[in-house]
């Protein structure tokens, strides 16, 4: 499946999704936020082949043997000082975070595919009247473009990111801004999210969340803050989010 094209609903019920155990948050006033990578777009393959492509044009060794799993959910100026293993300057940062971004670009034109059963939730949320945010450390041309492409940029009331603030994940930033903008209060908000540094943010600013497991495993997102992990969205259904 390519941006181009719309990902078709999948195990449909009768909200729109259909059940799945195990994932517990009440739904009533609630407002939903959504990370975009790795949670709503499955872009994680691409994003490791982008830094390594970095790192071998720079003809630099990565600071650590798994390093495409510290720069998760960071933005990419942030990225840059942990994935070499030293201090770098701002201009530095901004110049090698875009030059991973024109790569990641470069790649992403071989297609890109939405994390199963994502486009289909969205859509229920929007039919129920929840309010729906992404809350993501991509730049706004990145994040608009991608959710375009996938027929998902309408249905956000809100979109705030790495454009938007000053501080990446896990400073819990851009989810207060994502709240603020709704005018949901932190704790009326449930985030998903696949990063550890992303749960992290989202518990810090006083929301529930949900981990997705496209990036770290269960354990990990659960150990970061995260009270339950989903592998995907498949049959996931909103009048099932019963807080424990």
């Amino acid at each position: 499946m390519t941006p181009n094209s719309s990902p078709p609903p999948r195990g449909r019920g009768k909200e729109g999704v259909g059940p799945k155990e195990g994932v517990g948050l009440r739904g009533e006033g609630a407002a939903v936020i959504f990370d975009m990578d790795g949670v709503l777009i499955d872009s994680g393959a691409l994003h490791r082949r982008a830094w390594r492509a970095l790192l071998d044009e720079l003809g630099a060794r990565p600071a650590h043997p798994e390093f495409w799993r510290l720069t998760i959910g960071r933005p990419g100026e942030e990225a840059i000082p942990i994935l070499l293993g030293r201090a770098v300057s701002a201009e530095e940062a901004r110049r090698l975070a875009r030059r991973k971004r024109d790569l990641y670009v470069g790649l992403a034109r071989s297609g890109l595919e939405a994390v199963p059963g994502a486009a289909a939730f969205v859509m229920a949320l929007n039919r129920l009247g929840v309010p729906r945010a992404v809350g993501t450390s991509a730049s706004r041309f990145d994040c608009e473009r991608l959710l375009d492409g996938f027929g998902l940029r309408r249905h956000f009331n809100v979109i705030v990111t790495a454009d938007d603030v000053s501080l990446g994940k896990p400073d819990p930033e851009v989810y207060v801004e994502a709240a603020r903008r709704m005018r949901a209060t932190p704790a009326a908000c449930v985030v998903f999210e696949d990063s550890v540094v992303g749960i992290q943010a989202a518990r810090s600013a006083g929301m529930r969340a949900i981990g997705v497991t496209t990036a770290h495993t269960e354990e990990e997102l659960r150990a970061a803050g995260a009270e339950s992990a989903i592998a995907d969205f498949e049959g996931l259904e909103w009048r099932m989010l019963a807080r424990p």
